[in-house]
């Protein structure tokens, strides 16, 4: 009989879960603060009974992660590649500012996205993360570095949207007040434009915050660089985030890599405008990671202000993103595509 994956349940699962062996509600939450404390055996488990303890340790399991391989950049950033308890890696980021420490976390091993500027779809989609596997990351990178996580970005390896339930459970244990207890404010899930789970997302009512990784202002230059824009176009993405933003009332976010002689001109900046402005919106400019596999090189100090000063100019409010970790292979897949060819 397979064993009870208890990080994968939630608080109210869980709860369900302890009265069906016997056991009163209590249990279930003294349980679950353990979990989230990073608990690597039921033995650590102090204040439950022997018996008990012998009991889970039969027929359940407490999911950990190995830390396979830990780069540190000169500011501060932390780049983990983690294992999996079935061999597979992933990779998280854990940054240092004076505010806080965020967290980039990864939700499926590899992508199937295939957009061409990131290095976490170079190989395909192996599997999807469990929504204890997804925590883990924040449990252990806490844990392993002594930080206190101020905020989760759902941004590294795979597109959070299609391991859909997975991922909304995760956002839901995480922000449990038994657990990590992060708010879902400090939450941004970013996605390629998966329109139906966008909809969907926004009947959650997860006050997240969503980023959308746009990348192009018009379908032709959109979808040379991110295979999703054939399914989904330009148009019936900005319907859904209509949608979405009337329904929560939330901000979106447009993330934007900027590629130099690919999407970096004025021209294009005012084409975003057009498509951007009277939006409940902000746009981040990114400067391009390098990765070999394609080719692609980042716009220059000067196109780089360029661009943003035409959509500041005209209201739209625009931030280029701090780089951070450049020195350590920071972008997504990198540090596991290494590992995997043995560089």
């Amino acid at each position: 009989m397979e064993k009870v994956r208890l990080k994968d349940l939630t608080f109210d699962e869980l709860t369900e879960y302890f009265l069906s062996i016997g056991h009163k509600k209590y249990r279930a939450k003294q349980v679950y603060e353990w979990l989230y404390k990073g608990v690597e055996s039921f033995e650590e488990m102090t204040n439950l009974s022997k018996e008990l303890r012998d009991q889970l340790d039969s027929t359940c399991v407490i999911t950990t992660l190995k830390v396979l391989r830990k780069q540190v950049s000169k500011d501060g950033t932390i780049k983990y590649l983690f294992e999996l308890m079935d061999g597979e890696t992933v990779e998280s980021v854990l940054m240092d500012y004076k505010h806080g420490h965020p967290i980039c976390i990864s939700t499926q091993v590899g992508c199937n996205m295939g957009c061409r500027f990131c290095a976490s779809t170079l190989g395909g989609k192996v599997r999807d993360l469990t929504a204890g596997e997804i925590a883990d990351q924040v449990i252990f990178a806490a844990k392993e570095s002594g930080y206190t996580i101020s905020n989760i970005v759902l941004m590294g390896m795979g597109e959070p949207l299609d391991n859909y339930d997975n991922v909304t459970k995760f956002i839901k244990n995480i922000n449990h007040h038994a657990g990590m207890n992060i708010g879902a404010r400090h939450i941004a899930l970013s996605t390629c434009g998966i329109v139906s789970k966008i909809k969907k997302l926004a009947d959650e009512c997860l006050p997240v915050t969503l980023s959308v990784s746009l990348h192009a202002p018009n379908d032709e230059m959109r979808s040379k660089v991110m295979p999703v824009n054939k399914k989904y176009n330009i148009r019936q993405l900005f319907e859904a985030l209509d949608y979405y933003i009337k329904k929560t009332n939330r901000r979106v976010t447009f993330e934007y890599s900027l590629i130099s002689g690919v999407n970096d001109s004025v021209g294009t900046a005012k084409e975003l405008l057009k498509l951007v402005k009277g939006m409940l919106c902000h746009v981040n400019l990114i400067p391009v990671n390098s990765v070999r596999e394609t080719g692609f090189v980042k716009s220059t100090p000067e196109d780089i202000l360029a661009f943003r000063t035409v959509l500041e100019q005209n209201g739209v409010t625009t931030t280029v993103r701090r780089e951070l970790g450049s020195d350590i292979d920071a972008s997504c897949g990198q540090l596991r595509r290494r590992h995997e060819n043995k560089i």
